[in-house]
């Protein structure tokens, strides 16, 4: 077995963290969020010589799911998660992306859904399951323990935090959630977040202005 690696891949004019988590050395491997763009994934998949085990979504959002049916069909794998919250965005795919303008997003229902505890993994690679809504109401992240590595979706970001102005968001939510779910995986880990550069947990709760915001649980200071 090899390192977790990842590639990423920016869809869809959100410019969306599709991202290919694999193994060098067996070449297999999972993509996270395929939003759209399916020709550039498969593309990438090709490129690279990975067999692709199934797609990992973290959120119902067009950006993110909008071309999980496809690449389904084009790689005859199942489409798991995120939690069953967020079925009514993943019905309303197709609907939003006309109102953005955008063409050949569709709707899409997972063959399983995911809840907070779970574990999911292709090859030796296990990855923990965390419910974190806020910025969707069924939002999930994925925790690689054996690496210290975390794909966080939309819930934070480098500098930022996912915003909570579309249906289901909820900014308290959100913000309890990267409280009670995110920050206590560790000031050490790494992550991928669905737009823009990663950055590390510690790195954010120390410099995060939308961190600031956080009202610490039970009297306990995050930051200790």
């Amino acid at each position: 077995m090899g390192m977790l690696q990842a590639g990423i891949i920016p869809v869809t004019p959100f410019q969306q963290n599709c991202t290919i988590f694999f193994d060098p050395d067996t070449k297999e491997g999972v993509v996270v969020d395929p939003g759209g763009d399916v020709p550039l994934i498969l593309q990438a998949i090709a490129q690279n010589g990975l067999t692709i085990n199934e797609i990992w979504l973290t959120h119902g959002h067009l950006d993110h799911a909008g071309g999980a049916s496809e690449l389904k069909e084009a790689l005859g794998v199942d489409v798991v998660g995120p939690q069953q919250d967020d079925l009514p965005l993943l019905q309303r795919i197709e609907t939003q992306a006309e109102k953005y303008g955008i063409s050949g997003l569709r709707d899409v229902v997972p063959d399983r859904w995911l809840k907070d505890g779970d574990k999911i993994s292709f090859g030796a690679h296990e990855f923990e399951v965390y419910h974190t809504p806020g910025h969707a109401p069924g939002h999930v992240i994925y925790f690689n323990r054996a690496q210290n590595f975390a794909h966080l979706g939309d819930v934070l970001f480098n500098g930022s935090i996912g915003r909570t102005d579309l249906p289901g968001g909820n900014h308290q939510q959100l913000l309890d959630s990267i409280r009670d779910k995110v920050l206590p995986l560790g000031d050490d880990v790494g992550f991928i977040c669905g737009h823009g550069p990663g950055s590390r947990i510690g790195d954010e709760r120390r410099s995060n202005p939308f961190l600031q915001e956080i009202k610490p649980r039970g009297g306990s200071d995050p930051a200790t």
